[in-house]
């Protein structure tokens, strides 16, 4: 890609999984005495668990009366701590939280849901909680109406999960993605599941992270959306590494985000590429190597994650710079991560693949990354993909657009040339994400202006997402 590629992005569990179901709660405190019919099913996951440290969702569902502004609370059993929460806002005090919801998740109609999820802290045990509160109404069992002075049952219907066990393991939702495919490795040019069946992944990426317009990359919700609607099985967290606001200026505002888009892959049942968004990543290889060493050691044990460790690089040398920066992260990977698949940058914006295939990087499960925007690039990039594949070369798209290298900033599509490198990443088994997850008036945009952050999307589509979601399914 061109220099403009830039330009283009700036416009534009160790874990034992337990679920709690609790059921009744309420409508806000000043109308409790109001009759209206109250009710709430909430589910409390701890999706990944490490030594003095865990990560949780939790799913609230109202079946009573809509509401608008809702406030869940509970008490740690064991003082366990909220240390980094997402989608909704927490006060601790001891062992009391409360969480709120946010500017754009706070209206619960009847039937419907929102989903937050948390990391945490423990020492001894970490039980779950076995009670919850809505808007200070104890959850009772059942749809019943709100009065004055609203008594809880002494014995809900569904009886709170005991204490998630510490055994480093993981559940994944069943008939997800990655339980259907476990974990993922290398086969010859081409990544094969835990059956040793080829697997080609499709799904997208989202904006860099630092520039989104909405946390439509952090909401699990939507994710789930995704996946349930239009296939998704792989989710690419772009995290801008140089830009002001980045991860270099900014980290744990960008680590954070990664986190957050980490569990909530766990907790959906996706795979996840944790992509180190960057042009010049050589000037901060001592930053990525502490960045993926720190995510290796507490996410290395999942399947679901996949690790890029440099985004797009510029013309530079594959021997003399981009080989060695690879193998020092690679390296630091591996003290922690021993089998899950890195993806390594390739020069010239990551399409000299070829350059890549005469001298590849030692170690296993490593593929290569390959990017293209189909109005700009064509038969002659596709020729040096071929060339890698018959050198050996493992690819993977970690990035395409059906678009002008730009992004599409003219806002035109090249569907043709787009369906041409569809099928050939069909034909040579090669997984891919499409830029990008995000709102704006360039063609790789795939939401349109009022896009809810939480999913339902089928009438927010725009520039090349239509084609990007026929391809998914």
């Amino acid at each position: 890609m061109r220099q403009v590629s830039s330009l283009r992005r700036r416009l534009s569990l160790s874990a034992a999984a337990v679920a709690l179901l609790a059921a009744g709660a309420g409508v806000a405190g000043a109308h409790a005495a109001s009759a209206a019919a109250a009710g709430c099913q909430v589910n409390y996951t701890v999706t990944n668990q490490w030594q003095g440290g865990f990560g949780a969702s939790v799913s609230v569902r109202n079946l009573g009366d809509a509401i608008n502004g809702w406030k869940l609370t509970w008490s740690f059993p064991a003082g366990q701590t909220i240390t980094q929460l997402w989608n909704g806002s927490h006060t601790q005090s001891g062992s009391q939280v409360t969480v709120s919801n946010l500017s754009y998740n706070g209206s619960l109609p009847s039937g419907g849901s929102t989903e937050f999820g948390f990391n945490g802290s423990w020492n001894g045990s970490n039980p779950a909680p076995s009670s919850f509160a809505l808007n200070g109404v104890t959850c009772t069992g059942g749809v019943t109406s709100a009065s004055p002075s609203p008594s809880p049952s002494s014995s809900p219907t569904r009886s709170p999960s005991p204490s998630p066990s510490p055994s480093p393991s993981v559940t994944p939702a069943t008939g997800t993605p990655v339980e259907r495919h476990g974990q993922l490795h290398v086969c010859g040019t081409t990544m094969c599941d835990k059956n040793n069946a080829k697997v080609q992944l499709r799904g997208v990426s989202s904006m860099w992270l630092n520039w989104e317009t909405a946390p439509y990359a952090e909401n699990l919700s939507a994710l789930k959306w995704m996946r349930d609607n239009w296939n998704l099985q792989v989710f690419r967290a772009a995290m801008g590494v140089e830009p002001a606001g980045a991860y270099l200026s900014d980290p744990n505002k960008a680590r954070a985000q990664v986190e957050t888009i980490i569990n909530n892959a766990v907790a959906a049942g996706v795979y996840v590429i944790v992509d180190f968004h960057a042009h010049e990543a050589h000037k901060e290889q001592a930053q990525a190597v502490a960045f993926f060493s720190d995510l290796a050691k507490r996410y290395g044990h999942l399947p679901n994650v996949i690790w890029e460790d440099w985004n797009e690089p510029l013309q530079l040398s594959w021997t003399g710079v981009l080989k060695p920066y690879h193998q020092a992260v690679v390296s630091a990977i591996r003290a922690a991560d021993p089998d899950n698949i890195i993806v390594l940058g390739t020069p010239t914006w990551s399409q000299d693949v070829d350059t890549a295939a005469t001298s590849p990087v030692s170690g296993t499960n490593l593929m290569y990354t390959l990017h293209f925007y189909s109005c700009t690039h064509g038969a002659s990039l596709r020729a040096k993909g071929d060339a890698a594949i018959r050198a050996g070369l493992p690819l993977f798209v970690t990035e395409w657009g059906a678009s002008n290298a730009d992004g599409g900033l003219d806002g035109r599509v090249c569907l043709d040339e787009a369906q041409t490198w569809i099928n050939w990443m069909k034909a040579n088994g090669i997984s891919w994400a499409a830029w990008k997850l995000d709102v704006g008036t360039d063609s790789t945009n795939i939401l349109s202006p009022g896009a809810p952050v939480t999913g339902g999307w089928n009438n927010y589509l725009h520039g090349h997402a239509p084609f990007v979601v026929a391809n998914m399914k």
